[in-house]
């Protein structure tokens, strides 16, 4: 039996999980804050995720060009309990990742822009 895009998405999203245990959780979200696709913890509320992350990304990218830093790759907020960290799949979504504070964001970063790549052929 085929599996869904959705399915797939969250198969690469729990992938990029298990590969890179720093990663506590994930979404797919579109450039209009709607969830595609998710490996959340249960507490967490999708809807505030997805329209955050969307938010974050608009905003990166306006930041971005405005000040004449090119294209967005990625935009990352550090708190005291760790990072959340967005990064662009094409066009039409965000890769966003909730990560511990004592991750090496190098490999965080590679291992994401792997998996946005992947990403971006279901989207």
């Amino acid at each position: 039996m085929a599996r869904s895009r959705t399915e797939l998405m969250v198969d690469r999203l729990r992938e990029l999980q298990t590969a890179t245990p720093d990663i506590e959780a994930s979404a797919i979200v579109s450039v209009d804050g709607l969830i595609m696709a998710s490996a959340l913890p249960s507490d967490a509320e999708e809807d505030r995720v997805s329209a955050m992350s969307a938010a974050m990304l608009s905003l990166g990218e306006r930041i971005a060009g405005e000040l004449g830093r090119g294209t967005l790759d990625q935009v990352y907020v550090r708190g005291d309990s760790g990072y959340v960290i967005l990064m662009a799949i094409g066009e039409e979504a965000v890769l966003t990742a909730l990560v511990r504070d004592s991750a090496k964001l190098g490999l965080v970063f590679l291992d994401m822009k792997r998996a946005a790549n992947d990403l971006a052929k279901l989207v």
